[in-house]
């Protein structure tokens, strides 16, 4: 009778593979400690010749230990060549990432164009402050009409500025004119349908 794969006991690691995993469990059957360590051994360098490039360096060579105790559900006692991982650090989650949530009011402009409003604002009157504001309220344009395809009057872009600014940018329309922006037509795949 055949004995397949799918009807045998689950594999802890994969990618070790069905032999090594057979290797493990034979490990766990030897009585003397002395001749379980020799064994567990031999599996360590069986399993770095499976992954050459684990065969060098401290971290790896922990690795590989750290894997063997894992396959053997942490059953084998031997002497451990270095510390391995514990069976209960092998499932704690990682701690939650803190997010800001804060509300944009424009999301097409995005938070981080928010932030360079307010540096632009909190800048001196003068040359650079006013060609900063320049870029911004063109790439302001930019952002708009990938939300509005149909075009984008200058007034509402500069009414915008002064909106998200709190009143500290204030451009003219009559003062500053913006980049004529054209959406791209997408491109053609250059791929034909063949004539049957």
């Amino acid at each position: 009778m055949l004995n397949y794969n799918t009807q045998q006991k689950k594999l802890i690691l994969p990618e070790y593979g069905r032999n090594i995993q057979q290797m493990v469990d034979y490990c766990l059957t030897l009585t003397d400690k002395e001749e379980r360590t020799r064994c567990a051994r031999t599996i360590v360098a069986t399993m770095a010749n499976l992954f050459p490039e684990l065969k060098d360096g401290e971290d790896n060579h922990r690795k590989l230990w750290d894997h063997l105790a894992i396959m053997s559900d942490f059953k084998l006692d031997i002497d451990y060549p270095c510390e391995i991982i514990k069976a209960d650090n092998l499932n704690t989650l990682p701690d939650k990432v803190p997010y800001a949530f804060n509300n944009i009011r424009y999301r097409h402009y995005g938070k981080a164009l928010e932030r360079l409003i307010d540096k632009a604002a909190e800048m001196e009157e003068g040359e650079e402050r006013t060609e900063l504001c320049r870029l911004i309220a063109n790439h302001m344009k930019k952002l708009m009409l990938t939300v509005n395809k149909d075009g984008v009057e200058d007034a509402k872009i500069f009414k915008d500025l002064a909106e998200i600014s709190r009143g500290r940018i204030i451009i003219s329309p009559d003062s500053m004119l913006l980049h004529e922006f054209k959406v791209a037509a997408t491109p053609a795949t250059g791929k034909k349908k063949k004539k049957k």
